[in-house]
């Protein structure tokens, strides 16, 4: 309807492309005023002239020098001031290591007299202008944390991380991670405003003692990372396992395909009847587990999947048939089994969470709310 409009009343909106790049020369090769053009096809003068400036530019673009590479297109001042700084960005933005910051300045710069100490030093001189800048930050308008435990030279880090931001309010070296030393961290960051609704955090006892004691009435749900990885690594030893079984067999019916040109093919039929049997064991248990592992990462622990009590009932299947098959590989099945059975309510807080933002969103909207969820 707009269309159909400005062509009738505006003229220049009937030109094609072609029409304007022949208005656009025309202007540009000056043998007709501007006027008289525009009084000729019935346009404004400004819209000639912004025709013209589009081919000039046009033109400019495709017959202008290739850039220079080598051009200089500004220069530094390389002081002690901006080594460091140079330093601190190789390490805490590129994650490059001390080794790789000295490699580089030899390779770029042709600089080779900053050490691996000197390194060190500079990184220790900003953890240290560092640590009071965070410390004053206020930590109350954090909602949902993420507790852990990473380890540098064998010594335990305590690690705290706000999830929306990646803002890491906590990295604390320690002798031990305890439930005392992380109730005593957890109290620290409560006087600088940490007062999450939540936390997420694995299965570590210490961690979750620690926050009991000092938090009480936070939740701390499981991460459903951990899960995943023992689930799929589960599935990669069987499916490993059942590809030795194949090799095993396959070896023994080749040995038997030479004994048989020997007139003495029985002699292994035994041996590779059992080959077959556990093959075909090991190829199930692999395929079974496989399975299992895909409903509950794609199905039960992502993020959009079924209502609550529906993954609990899904989550409980996936358990019970892992159980069944732990006598097939229990030094391997038998820790996932009851690493699931454990931390089955933990691992599903996430979707209660959701469930109740959903039911919000959809009071707001005086909508029901399944069909919020479908959505």
């Amino acid at each position: 309807m707009l269309k159909s409009f400005l062509a009738q009343t505006v003229p220049a909106a009937n030109l094609g492309p072609a029409q304007r790049a022949d208005l656009a020369i025309q202007a540009l090769a000056g043998v007709e005023p501007v006027a008289c053009l525009a009084d000729r096809h019935d346009v404004s003068r400004k819209f000639i002239y912004r025709q013209k400036a589009k081919a000039a530019d046009a033109l400019e673009q495709t017959f202008a020098p290739p850039p220079d590479d080598k051009a200089v297109l500004f220069q530094i001042a390389v002081t002690k001031d901006w080594l460091r700084q140079f330093t601190l960005a190789q390490v805490l933005i590129g994650h490059t290591s001390f080794r790789g910051v000295t490699e580089i300045l030899d390779a770029v710069f042709d600089y080779r007299d900053l050490s691996i100490a000197t390194i060190h030093n500079i990184v220790q001189d900003a953890v240290a202008a560092a640590q009071p800048i965070n410390k004053a930050q206020d930590l109350s308008a954090i909602r949902v944390a993420a507790h852990d435990e990473i380890y540098q030279s064998r010594r335990p880090v305590l690690v705290g991380a706000d999830i929306p931001s990646t803002f890491c309010y906590l990295l604390a070296v320690e002798d031990a991670c305890d439930e005392t030393t992380w109730g005593v961290h957890l109290l620290d960051l409560a006087q600088r405003g940490l007062r999450p609704d939540r936390t997420i955090a694995d299965g570590g006892k210490a961690l979750r003692a620690g926050q009991a004691a000092a938090r009480p009435n936070v939740p701390c749900n499981a991460d459903v990372f951990h899960a995943e990885r023992d689930l799929g690594t589960l599935a990669y030893y069987l499916d490993h396992r059942a590809a030795g079984c194949t090799t095993v067999r396959q070896k023994i019916e080749a040995k038997m395909s030479r004994l048989k040109r020997r007139g003495r093919g029985n002699a292994l039929s035994k041996r590779l009847a059992l080959a077959r049997q556990e093959e075909q064991k090991a190829v199930r248990l692999a395929s079974d587990v496989k399975t299992l592992a895909e409903w509950m990462r794609k199905d039960i622990l992502s993020q959009t999947g079924p209502v609550l009590a529906t993954r609990r009932e899904l989550f409980a299947f996936v358990v019970e048939q892992l159980q069944q098959r732990e006598p097939l590989c229990p030094h391997r099945i038998g820790p996932v089994v009851r690493m699931l059975r454990n931390h089955q309510d933990h691992l599903l807080a996430f979707a209660g969470v959701l469930e109740e933002r959903l039911e919000d969103l959809a009071r707001q909207l005086a909508v029901p709310g399944s069909l919020v969820h479908a959505v």
